[in-house]
Formats: structure tokens, C-alpha cells, sequence
């Protein structure tokens, strides 16, 4: 029963982050211009760099050691191509919420990951993963809300609240990965290498070309700290 609290607690903080980016997202405004300029393309790269961290040191690893190599190619490339179909349709769709359908598309499956590593004894993994997605989730709300906002379609606070509504999911996905999952590790590390595959298609797609400013060459340094942070998180769950 307590490892059914901590999934909760865990993917619930995940979770979470999402209204917390999305309220920082809310305070319009930074002076000077230019410095607000350089925080949004910071907080891209920061976001990119925690997603990265995220598929380097947990969902590639744990999924690898679980599979074949075709079948980690195959699971890998199969996110890959999942999230490009996603991101034609949404363009298709010409709706502005193509970054609220990344932020779900990898908190969703992560989370899943995460109630079935549980499951199996990972906890020091379970934290490390529940880190991440907080760490990514975070900008991903900002910058989430930043383009609801400037759509025109969605208010501030309802975009806030619906941002809450959804973290809901994180704990319902984290116990169905718990309580389905656990005997099937094969698919789990299929899971985990979906996920990596979509995240590292939206990285380069949708959250890299965010971080590049003409004549600006800090913000970039945001993906330096986002997978630093993921690096240290890794060592105190790998050594602590």
C-alpha cells in the first residue's frame, strides 16, 4: 500500500509542475524587453535539456536492457514517427495547442513508466524519473500557456486550472503502469523507448529552434542546467 502512495505522491508532483509553468507563463512581463526574451528562449532550452537528461540516463537504459536491438529500434523509431504523425495533424488541425499535445503525449507514458519500475524495486529509478518529468513539465506548462494565451481562444486562470485537471493523469496512468505493468517488463521497456524516441522528435522539432536568439548566446545555456540538473539527480539516486 505505501509504494501505491508513492506512485501517487511521485507522479503528482510530476504533474503538478504543469499549472506552476503555466502560472509563471501568466506573469507577462519581464523588464527589460530584451531580458524577457532571453528568459522564454532559456526556459525552451531548460525544458529541452531536462527532456534530454531523461532519455539519456533512464528511459534508453532501462529500456535497452529489457529488449532485443530490433526491438529497441523498432519501439524507439516508433515514438519517433508517432510524434511527427502528431505534430502533422495538429498542424493539419491548425489548433494552438501543439505544445499542451507534447507536454501529455510524454508525461502520459512516462508515467506509466514510472508505476511499473515501481513495481519491480526500482524506487531509486521511480524518483529519478518523477525528478525529470517535473524538471521538463515546468517549462513545458510555460510555454504551453505562453501559446494558448497568445491564440486568443483560452483565458489565464481556466488555461491554469485545466493545466491542475490534467495532472490528474499522471497518478492514474502511474497506477495503471503499477498494477498492469509490473509483470511485463518487456513492455514497459517498450514504453520507455516510444517515449525516448517522441521526446528526442520534440526536441528538435518543437523546443531547440525555441532556444535560439540572434545575436543572444546565453539562453541555450538553459539545456546545459536542464541536463545537468538530470546528471546530479542520477548520481544521488545511483550512489546516495
Amino acid at each position: 500500500m505505501s509504494e501505491v502512495f508513492i506512485i501517487l505522491g511521485l507522479t503528482l508532483m510530476a504533474g503538478m509542475a504543469m499549472p506552476l509553468g503555466a502560472f509563471a507563463g501568466s506573469k507577462q512581463h519581464v523588464r527589460p524587453n530584451w531580458l524577457e526574451d532571453e528568459f522564454r528562449h532559456g526556459v525552451a532550452a531548460f525544458g529541452g535539456g531536462a527532456l534530454l537528461s531523461a532519455v539519456a540516463l533512464v528511459l534508453v537504459p532501462e529500456g535497452t536492457s529489457q529488449l532485443s536491438i530490433s526491438n529497441a529500434v523498432l519501439c524507439f523509431g516508433a515514438g519517433g514517427v508517432a510524434f511527427m504523425a502528431l505534430d502533422v495533424l495538429l498542424y493539419k488541425l491548425n489548433t494552438p495547442a501543439s505544445q499542451l499535445a507534447a507536454m501529455l503525449s510524454d508525461f502520459i507514458p512516462e508515467s506509466l513508466a514510472l508505476g511499473a519500475t515501481l513495481a519491480i524495486g526500482g524506487i531509486g529509478n521511480a524518483i529519478l524519473l518523477a525528478v525529470l518529468m517535473a524538471l521538463q513539465n515546468m517549462p513545458e506548462g510555460f510555454n504551453a500557456y505562453r501559446e494558448l494565451g497568445e491564440s486568443g481562444h483560452f483565458k489565464g486562470k481556466k488555461i491554469i486550472i485545466t493545466f491542475a485537471v490534467m495532472a490528474l493523469l499522471g497518478p492514474v496512468a502511474g497506477l495503471s503502469g503499477y498494477v498492469w505493468l509490473a509483470d511485463s517488463p518487456g513492455l514497459v521497456a517498450g514504453i520507455m523507448l516510444f517515449a525516448a524516441g517522441g521526446i528526442l522528435y520534440s526536441v528538435f522539432q518543437d523546443i531547440a529552434p525555441q532556444a535560439v536568439l540572434d545575436k543572444h548566446w546565453a539562453p541555450p545555456l538553459g539545456a546545459v542546467l536542464g541536463f545537468v540538473l538530470g546528471v546530479a539527480g542520477h548520481m544521488m539516486t545511483a550512489h546516495g
